[in-house]
């Protein structure tokens, strides 16, 4: 299964990819001010329009599952789900750490994928080449930078306030989307879209 349509509302930005016998196009919004709801469905249209594709073009379809904004991952598994059960194709679930990793310079040696999960803390992974070796986890920049003086490398999609005090390699997240999505459908990682929540939302941390 080669041809597919994946996108990643997880973040700040909104991207969207597809690729049809082994051509790429792509949509993509560096800052849509988290209104992911309203853009997806007309990034995909536009770019189905640009390029004369049709959904049943696809072998499957691919969402980021997390972690980062709680309601954009809703939204972006939400239409996935909509599209494999209405076409009957299998998903694939990408993780935003993915998306980083697949993309990073470096490929060799231990990275530590950022999310800002803000005031000063971070959502992380770390891999050592594609395999993960540090699972997701939610921890403070002391923490971030601890590893990182463990020999982890820092990489992210997005500009992140620990820029300011150590070197983050900034990910190119339409590429890494493509390669992330290429590399796990050839290792037949389908399965169920499932949100990937590092730690609970904050409605529930005050409920409680």
């Amino acid at each position: 299964m080669k041809n597919f349509l994946a996108v990643d509302t997880s973040n700040e930005y909104l991207t969207v990819v597809a690729c049809k016998d082994g051509v790429v196009e792509s949509e993509f919004i560096e800052n849509c001010s988290m209104r992911h709801s309203v853009t997806l469905m007309n990034a995909i249209d536009n770019l189905l329009t640009k390029t004369g594709w049709t959904l049943s073009d696809f072998d499957f379809f691919s969402a980021v599952v997390g972690a980062g904004s709680f309601t954009g991952i809703r939204i972006g598994i939400s239409a996935i789900k909509g599209f494999c059960l209405a076409l009957n194709k299998p998903a694939l679930p990408i993780t935003s750490f993915d998306v980083s990793a697949y993309n990073s310079v470096r490929e060799r040696g231990k990275k530590l994928c950022l999310v800002d999960a803000l005031h000063d803390a971070y959502y992380v992974c770390g891999y050592d080449g594609e395999t993960v070796v540090y699972p997701p986890e939610y921890i403070t920049e002391t923490q971030v930078l601890s590893l990182k003086e463990q020999g982890y490398s820092l990489c992210s999609c997005s500009a992140l306030p620990i820029s300011e005090k150590t070197e983050v390699e900034r990910c190119d997240p339409v590429q890494g989307l493509v390669n992330a999505v290429q590399s796990l459908a050839s290792k037949e990682k389908f399965g169920e879209l499932t949100a990937l929540y590092v730690r609970k939302s904050s409605a529930e941390l005050n409920l409680k």
